[in-house]
């Protein structure tokens, strides 16, 4: 695993080590941890899940029956 070395105010520092004491993990999982959720959270802002996607635009169809415009599309395929 490559190594990286990050600077943190003394209060943000006291703060991680008295939640990895707490926690009985070390420092640098706590930071993985952070890291991770944090890019999960991100990635997911650009790439927003299935779900979400379709939870937003349920019902938004206003054209008539949708299962009869797929059949009438799809029969043009042929």
């Amino acid at each position: 695993m490559p190594r990286t070395i990050i600077s943190l105010d003394e209060e943000n520092k006291a703060w991680l080590d008295q939640q990895a004491a707490l926690r009985r993990v070390p420092m640098t999982a706590l930071v993985r941890q952070a890291v991770r959720e944090f890019r999960i959270r991100e990635q997911s802002r650009s790439n927003p899940a299935l779900q979400d996607v379709l939870e937003r635009t349920a019902g938004i169809w206003r054209a008539g029956d949708g299962l009869e415009y797929q059949d009438r599309v799809r029969s043009e395929w042929s």
